[in-house]
């Protein structure tokens, strides 16, 4: 195996992991599941930085595939999802990531010029870019058999359906289980007239 191939492979499974990072963090944030045992403030900086990370561990990992002289990536397999020879399927999935992990992580940047609607909106992609990246990893990875790399897989996609399925509930109004703190008031009552 040349050092060339295990950065493609290597950079691909850091780029992943990122991502899940991120992904994971995102609905640590929006479920709430830590409670005030952290400060949103540093939990939204390690989001945003996870997301950061993965774009450039990305662009490292499409680097090593155009300069490899094994399997031909030119730009257009690099950039045009399907026009991959090698798998076009799954790597159009990666392709298709790729773009979508640009655009949530550049909205960190115009948040205030788009507002949190369409924010909110680019942010609910995470899931597809998540899902893609993960089929893009699985399908295209040379070493996706492999039982640690099998297990990356199956654990950070386990994590991110549970917590997203949290976030569901939570949305769809589902009460928590968790003990609120906050003492409950009293209902005002009239005094019995005797």
């Amino acid at each position: 195996m040349s050092i060339e191939w295990m950065a493609i492979r290597g950079s691909g499974l850091i780029a992943y992991l990122l991502l899940a990072g991120s992904t994971i963090w995102g609905l640590l944030i929006s479920t709430k599941v830590l409670g005030r045992a952290v400060k949103a403030k540093p939990v939204a900086w390690f989001h945003e930085s996870l997301a950061i990370g993965s774009l450039v561990a990305t662009g490292v990992h499409m680097y090593f595939l155009f300069n490899h002289d094994y399997i031909d990536f030119g730009y257009r397999a690099l950039f045009v999802p399907g026009a991959s020879a090698w798998r076009p399927l799954a790597v159009a999935l990666g392709v298709v990531a790729f773009y979508t992990m640009f655009i949530i992580t550049v909205s960190f940047y115009v948040k205030k010029w788009i507002g949190q609607i369409m924010w909110r909106a680019i942010h609910m992609t995470a899931f597809g870019t998540f899902a893609g990246a993960a089929l893009h990893g699985v399908f295209s990875g040379t070493d996706s058999s492999h039982p640690v790399v099998l297990a990356m897989y199956v654990a950070t996609a386990a994590i991110v359906l549970m917590l997203l399925l949290v976030r569901i509930l939570q949305s769809a109004g589902v009460p928590s289980t968790r003990r609120d703190s906050r003492p409950v008031k009293p209902l005002a009552t009239r005094p019995q007239e005797s």
